[in-house]
């Protein structure tokens, strides 16, 4: 089998921590967006995404995205596991750093921090950053 066909096998998005945060959220109020592809980059997403607030959010898997605390890299290809998850890391630094430099404000959570923790720093975020006043399209959604 192709690496791309078993890496294509792994889930993404939709994942517990991630559907836990969205459905805490809802609970508040909030409304987003959903896997909203990063303006001006090809293939990446944000997880949630406040777009008139312009705050995107990141619930980054621990193994795929390196955590500090939980992330391990297998043993078995241990070379390949290293280059692809360090891939992973710049891409996550690049993708930050470019939604920054257009005025969005990135909230990075790790998917074994509690949703309760992760809503007050997506508020917090949210407080901080004021409305756009440009009025929404229905295309691109009113979060």
């Amino acid at each position: 089998m192709w690496l791309r066909e078993k890496m294509s096998r792994f889930p993404r998005g939709e994942t517990a921590p991630e559907m836990a945060v969205r459905r805490a959220l809802h609970r508040k109020g909030l409304r987003y967006r959903v896997h909203l592809p990063v303006p001006g980059i090809a293939r990446r997403r944000i997880d949630i995404a406040f777009t008139r607030r312009k705050v995107a959010v990141f619930i980054d898997g621990c193994f795929w995205h390196s955590c500090p605390e939980h992330g391990r890299i297998p043993s078995r290809n241990g070379e390949w596991w290293r280059w692809k998850l360090s891939g992973n890391a710049r891409r996550d630094r690049a993708t930050t750093q470019h939604l920054e430099d257009l005025g969005w404000r990135v909230v990075r959570c790790w998917e074994h921090e509690q949703p309760a923790d992760i809503v007050r720093r997506i508020q917090d975020a949210l407080d901080a950053q004021p409305v756009r006043e440009t009025p929404s399209h229905p295309e691109h959604g009113d979060a």
